[in-house]
């Protein structure tokens, strides 16, 4: 898998993969790990079973020599990873309604439904928001990110709801994500948080980077990318039953990969639903965490003018605002 060095997706995480051969030095922290997992947790992009496939077929060497799945790796041993060219993935238009929030001949906004991924992946080929984009724009969309993520500039996670934009030229395209790359874009978010503040709103600061300590999770670590996030308290929620909650606003400086989610954690308020850095179980049965991108601003690539998309709150967010409430 060849890096595109045209790529200029808002905050794409970092591959270790270039021109099909990884090498990968084994840090303390996988001391004694299966070489399955251990592959599992450093190439994200990859599954665990096609890793196990790579093995089996002898494509994965320590020393120079093929190893097993069950061989255990230890520190500063090097791992190498022979990776067949992938093959070619036809990504198909699907007529999949889309709550449009506006549309001209360079970008289009989109209020981004609850569990809908923003483009394919390896076990999201179908069903996402490009599938979407393709079908609606035809052939009207920037080739800027490559034939996987046509239009896609920036994204937000897949059970985050809210404004998205895609541009439908390379020119747009450049010049927004110019502007995410400056941080002038102004995005404001939503969310439902464990506790209650006493304070009215606050910031905090902390650089985002993959966990230490599980590679599957990002965290503020010293060697992250700075980032800031403010946020304002829009009503607290108590309960007698100890239950406290709070629903907040939160404004990005940056845009950093699940940036609200860290540092909401980071000061001991995480986000309601949030399986990965909160609370395992929660409450109320929801479907990831409860976190919407409301606002959307940007100058317009084409017109300089400043524009602003809101995008109301969903259902389910609204049901859970009058639950707390009661």
């Amino acid at each position: 898998m060849k890096l595109n060095n045209e790529n200029i997706l808002d905050d794409e995480l970092d591959s270790e993969v270039f021109d099909n051969i990884v090498e990968l030095v084994v840090e303390d922290i996988f001391e004694g790990e299966r070489i399955d997992k251990y592959l599992s947790l450093r190439l994200l992009e990859y599954s665990r079973s096609y890793l196990k496939g790579l093995i089996d077929e002898g494509r994965v060497l320590v020393a120079k020599k093929a190893v097993k799945s069950s061989f255990k790796v230890s520190k500063g041993m090097v791992v190498t990873v022979n990776i067949p060219p992938m093959k070619e993935v036809e990504i198909v238009p699907e007529d999949i309604p889309l709550d449009i929030l506006y549309e001209d001949e360079d970008v289009i906004l989109i209020n981004k439904p609850k569990g809908m991924v923003v483009h394919p992946a390896a076990g999201h080929f179908t069903g996402t928001l490009v599938n979407a984009l393709m079908h609606h724009c035809k052939n009207n969309l920037s080739g800027i990110n490559g034939e996987l993520r046509p239009g896609i500039v920036h994204r937000i996670d897949m059970d985050t709801t809210g404004v998205i934009v895609v541009c439908k030229n390379d020119i747009s395209h450049r010049i927004i994500a110019s502007q995410l790359k400056e941080h002038s874009i102004k995005r404001k978010y939503q969310a439902i948080v464990y506790g209650t503040f006493k304070e009215e709103g606050g910031t905090v600061e902390g650089a985002i980077g993959r966990s230490k300590s599980d590679r599957k999770k990002m965290a503020i670590t010293v060697d992250g990318k700075p980032a800031i996030t403010h946020y304002k308290l829009i009503r607290n929620f108590t309960s007698p039953n100890g239950n406290n909650f709070a629903h907040i606003e939160c404004e990005l400086e940056t845009g950093r990969t699940h940036q609200i989610r860290v540092h909401m954690t980071s000061i001991g308020h995480p986000l309601l639903g949030d399986e990965v850095y909160g609370v395992a179980k929660n409450p109320f049965k929801l479907q990831g965490q409860a976190l919407h991108a409301e606002m959307l601003g940007f100058i317009h690539p084409k017109t300089g003018e400043y524009m602003e998309f809101h995008a109301p709150l969903p259902e389910y967010f609204t049901k859970l605002l009058d639950k707390l409430g009661n």
